[in-house]
């Protein structure tokens, strides 16, 4: 049986950070913009089983909201990277303008389903 130690775990994050700090700038912006996404979700959901889900509409828009323009975030990652062969087609301005129009969609759903 392999035993595993916190030196395996150093490797790890080690090799991780080095490979992550290759990655351009505008990923690593898209990256933390993911990031504060799921947070501020995590934030309403949590302000939720403290306080209660009186209006249930806003409580769903809002994480809704959050995780919705975090998954169109990561397809805008997705889209923008170099590496990726599969839209290397497709101009990171076009990738751009499809991620606002997305976001638009998006929240003029989540306006109307506020009431």
């Amino acid at each position: 049986m392999v035993k595993s130690t916190s030196k395996d775990a150093q490797d790890l994050f080690r090799s991780l950070r080095s490979a992550y700090s290759a990655t351009p700038t505008n990923l690593k912006i898209i990256d933390l913009y993911v990031v504060f996404a799921v947070f501020t979700a995590l934030i309403q959901v949590a302000y939720m089983a403290l306080v209660g889900s009186f209006p249930f509409n806003s409580f769903l828009s809002g994480v809704l909201s959050c995780i919705g323009t975090a998954v169109l975030a990561v397809c805008l990652r997705i889209q923008v990277n170099k590496e990726n062969k599969e839209f290397k087609d497709l101009a990171p301005e076009r990738a751009f303008a499809d991620f606002v129009l997305c976001n638009l969609v998006l929240h003029l759903v989540i306006i109307n389903f506020l009431g």
